[in-house]
């Protein structure tokens, strides 16, 4: 290929770049193994889900499963990152996902034994989200020792599709599974769904942190650094002016039926739409490699998300409605590409797990707070007012920010600052 041919194929690039997978083995190992566990963890998500309400018949029982998976994940977040730049990440992800496989196995066990017991399944549930606080910042931390600093955006794109990938395939699978072959059946699945991720990270080489890592796990230190670097902390305040001010998911069941006369399965497009944006966000992702201010694309996908959810809060036509929610998807995966990649080339790498496990709190806790405050709005005003007002809310959050961040607006790719 020539000078001139390179930059054209550039130019012209749509899809999402494959070229991690291409010159790297144990990245494509291990992008592929987090494929299969994350829709194994879907089936086992939905499987739980169902199992509580059969047993209890109660939908405050259901809702309890997502606190019990929040909390632990939270509370360990911070200290799963902490303890990545102290010990060997590829060991301490091995660690995590024999532990998570090992509880699907549990609850595969109690299934075919005929154990139905709720307070079981809670604490299953809390383990897997402590699993997933160790594991979760060790895996993220590695791709950057895998991958040179140019394919690491390319890398985060791919990988946001293995997540919502298995977040629409994963639950869809389990309640066919679950309804045809029972819930001993999707968790055995999601046990030896996890062997693929284990042989990826088996193959990988010892990844200490590099200069010997930090003496011991510090999450004081890990919060000191962020708090003296104003671009990775701009990533996360950014985020949060979407996630805390323009989060209509809480409203989903109440708008279906007021808005577009619907049920519960209206109620499952509108969940299932900005899952299909964020999806095609990965798919269609080629043309990102030619931007360079990163910051400045975060700034306008969290605006872009905002304007989407202000337009869902005012449209009445459900196609339209879900048009608008598929928008605000593929630009909420455009802003996470970018910041997981700001993340990983401007951060040292010494630093790197405690900065996932931020990241870890920052995208669990976030929604969470935002759905509180989408259904205080909703409930002193309206559903419209709460969607469209957070919406516009977020937009004008974002634009004032901008001007405060303006370092974070001249953010350069090729010459990464924190």
């Amino acid at each position: 290929m020539t000078g001139v041919e390179a930059p054209q194929e550039e130019k012209r690039r749509i899809f999402a770049d494959l070229t991690p997978l291409r010159t790297s083995a144990d990245y494509r190992r291990l992008w592929f193994g987090n494929t299969v566990s994350w829709v194994g963890q879907g089936m086992t998500t939905l499987a739980i889900s169902l199992q509580v309400y059969d047993i209890t018949g109660s939908a405050f029982s259901v809702g309890l499963v997502g606190l019990f998976s929040l909390v632990p994940l939270v509370a360990f977040g911070l200290y799963g990152g902490a303890i990545a730049d102290t010990v060997d990440r590829r060991t301490l992800g091995l660690v995590g996902a024999t532990g998570a496989a090992a509880l699907s196995a549990a609850l595969a066990t109690a299934a075919f034994a005929g154990f139905h017991r709720v307070w079981f399944l809670y604490a299953i549930v809390a383990l897997q989200a402590v699993c997933g606080a160790l594991n979760a910042p060790a895996r993220s931390a590695m791709i950057p020792r895998l991958l040179p600093p140019e394919q690491l955006r390319a890398a985060n794109a791919l990988n946001s599709m293995v997540m919502t990938f298995g977040t629409l395939v994963g639950p869809s699978l389990g309640g066919v599974v679950v309804g045809f072959a029972g819930y001993q059946t999707a968790y055995t699945i999601d046990a030896l769904a996890f062997f693929a991720s284990l042989y990826a990270m088996w193959r990988l080489p010892s990844m200490p942190p590099e200069r010997g890592g930090a003496k011991r796990a510090s999450v004081l230190d890990g919060l000191r650094f962020l708090g003296t670097r104003p671009n990775l902390r701009a990533t996360f305040v950014s985020d949060l002016f979407a996630m805390i001010l323009a989060q209509p998911k809480a409203l989903f069941p109440a708008v279906a039926v007021l808005w577009f006369g619907g049920d519960a399965r209206t109620t499952g497009l509108l969940v299932a739409a900005p899952a299909f944006g964020a999806l095609l966000g990965g798919v269609v992702s080629g043309w990102q490699n030619r931007i360079r201010r990163h910051g400045q694309a975060i700034l306008v996908s969290v605006a872009a998300w905002g304007l989407a959810i202000a337009a869902f809060g005012l449209s009445r036509n459900l196609w339209i409605g879900l048009l608008c929610l598929a928008v605000a998807g593929y630009a909420d995966t455009s802003s996470m590409i970018f910041r997981n990649t700001m993340m990983q080339v401007a951060a040292p790498d010494e630093m790197r797990g405690r900065l996932q496990g931020v990241f870890i709190v920052v995208v669990a806790g976030g929604p969470r707070l935002g759905d509180f405050v989408a259904g205080s709005v909703a409930d002193l005003t309206s559903p419209a007012l709460a969607v469209t007002g957070g919406g516009l809310a977020c937009v004008l959050g974002i634009g004032v920010f901008s001007l405060y961040a303006r370092g974070f607006r001249r953010y350069d790719a090729l010459d990464p600052q924190p």
